[in-house]
This record gives structure tokens, C-alpha cells and sequence, in this order.
């Protein structure tokens, strides 16, 4: 009993219980996200990377409002991502792991069943560096 000092024990789970279907883990999208923060060349180098990566078109976000020490203007296009589904998005998510040593920190993951996490070079995911994005 635990209420001697012993460790307590938990009962093992059963057969029944390990394939539990709530229990299965299911992705329903991978969002790809490169912030760059200016528009310009390096947003546009940016798109290059993430349509290299997932063969589809980026989409383009906007700047809320404009912040004078960062250098950006409201409206203005500072970011771009992608969103991805299916099989692509789970090779995506295992390819990135991998990068990762699939070893998360408990503040990647959020209260809602969500994770996210970055990778500093994208030529990690198995992508050839490409001289013409330069990045």
C-alpha cells in the first residue's frame, strides 16, 4: 500500500485497452509556416522553399498592423504557408521529427492535442540545396 511509504503501482493496461481507438493518434492537417518578417526577395526565396517541399502554392500573410521598429507596414506581406493533408503531411511530420531526433520538449505541445515545432534548415528535411533560392 502506499500509505507506508511504498511506491504505489499502477495496474497494468490490458489488451483491450491498448488499442482503444481514442487512443490512436490522427493528423488532420500540417500547417508549414516561414515567417520572414519583410516582403520582397527573401518572401519570395521563402514560397520557393515551401513549394519545393510540399508542391503546393504558399499562401501569403499580411502584416495586422504597422510596428515602426520592426520595419513593417500594415498590410504588408511578411510571411507565407502552407497547408497540407493526407499521407504528405504525415511524412512531412516524420521527416521533421527526424530532424528533431524525435524528441519533443512539453512546451512544443499545447492543451488542445496540438504540437509544433522549428527547424532552423530546411535542407534537413532531404531537399537539395538549390544556389538560385540561396537560402
Amino acid at each position: 500500500s502506499a500509505a507506508n511509504g511504498s511506491a504505489c503501482s499502477f495496474p497494468r493496461p490490458s489488451a483491450k485497452m491498448a488499442t482503444h481507438p481514442m487512443k490512436d493518434l490522427k493528423v488532420h492537417k500540417l500547417v508549414l509556416n516561414i515567417s520572414v518578417g519583410e516582403s520582397g526577395d527573401r518572401l519570395t526565396k521563402a514560397a520557393k522553399v515551401l513549394e519545393q517541399l510540399t508542391g503546393q502554392q504558399p499562401v501569403f500573410s499580411k502584416a495586422r498592423y504597422t510596428v515602426r521598429t520592426f520595419g513593417i507596414r500594415r498590410n504588408e506581406k511578411i510571411a507565407c504557408h502552407v497547408t497540407v493533408r493526407g499521407e504528405k503531411a504525415l511524412a512531412l511530420i516524420e521527416a521533421g521529427l527526424k530532424v528533431k531526433e524525435f524528441e519533443l520538449l512539453r512546451k512544443n505541445f499545447s492543451d488542445t492535442g496540438n504540437f509544433g515545432f522549428g527547424i532552423n534548415e530546411h535542407i534537413d528535411l532531404g531537399i537539395k540545396y538549390d544556389p538560385s533560392t540561396g537560402i
